[in-house]
């Protein structure tokens, strides 16, 4: 097993190797956000592949994948001086301890569904104006629709009978109704 230093001294080569391509190779020097978003949305389909394959060679070589992509926007970032791979950690890190008071602070959970429902109740609390502002667009429409299945159970739209679903329109459409004729 390595250690955090070795580690970190990993990760500090990957940096290394990003400056040069950066400076020397004229594909590297080339690219933008823009022209490696469909190579990272392919390495991410790659990555799910190896997972439902169970190759865990291949998953940690997708992973690579993914993580130069990480580090090469994050390389761009810093050349136009908006973020460097710093930003990015650091903003991961506020993230996860904001979103896990159970661990950070001194909220209170049972269970993993508990932690879900906080989650997506402190992302409402950062300004997101619906639990569904954090699916993408480009999300292919089953993985969509699974994820905002996912979302909305989260906050209580889940029944177990089609006739649940029913009168929950109707409870909809009431609410409508009183605020058209207001």
């Amino acid at each position: 097993m390595t250690t955090r230093a070795d580690q970190l001294q990993a990760f500090d080569r990957l940096l290394t190797i990003m400056d040069e391509l950066r400076e020397q190779c004229p594909w590297d020097q080339k690219q933008t956000m823009e022209s490696l978003r469909p190579l990272t949305i392919e390495e991410t389909y790659e990555l799910g592949d190896a997972i439902l394959d169970a190759d865990l060679n291949a998953i940690k070589n997708e992973l690579g994948d993914l993580l130069l992509h990480i580090v090469f926007y994050s390389k761009i970032g810093s050349e136009t001086k908006d973020f460097d791979i710093s930003d990015v950690s650091n903003s991961i890190c506020e993230k996860l301890i904001h979103r896990h008071p159970h661990i950070y602070s001194d909220v209170k959970v049972k269970d993993e569904n508990e932690v879900k429902q906080n989650w997506e109740n402190l992302k409402l609390k950062e300004g997101k104006t619906s639990v569904l502002e954090g699916v993408p667009k480009s999300l292919p429409a089953l993985v969509k629709a699974s994820r905002v299945q996912e979302k909305v159970a989260g906050v209580g739209f889940d029944w177990e009978h089609p006739d649940q679903v029913w009168e929950k329109v109707e409870e909809e459409l009431g609410e409508l109704k009183v605020e058209i004729e207001e």
